[in-house]
């Protein structure tokens, strides 16, 4: 299994947010981030890396939402769905 990636919070949380995950809320220095059922909290600590268990958790919520696709981005009839 290769090593992850050393992310900032700053970098974690651009790539959160180009995966369609928005900031609910704020407590101190966390910001947690939602979409739908994923919810991530990062912790803004200046000069800090995040911790590896966090890396982890951003990559699957990212891999989670770009591995989403509806019936229409796919092509298919909603309506042929339904006959079968």
């Amino acid at each position: 299994m290769p090593k992850l990636p050393r992310l900032t919070a700053k970098e974690g949380e651009k790539f959160l947010l180009d995966a369609g995950l928005i900031q609910i809320r704020s407590k101190g220095n966390h910001r947690i981030y939602s979409r739908e059922e994923v919810r991530i909290v990062i912790p803004f600590h200046s000069g800090k890396l995040l911790h590896p268990k966090i890396v982890k958790q951003v990559l699957q919520a990212i891999d989670t939402s770009e591995g989403e696709t509806t019936a229409e981005d796919t092509g298919i009839d909603t309506n042929e769905l339904d006959e079968i």
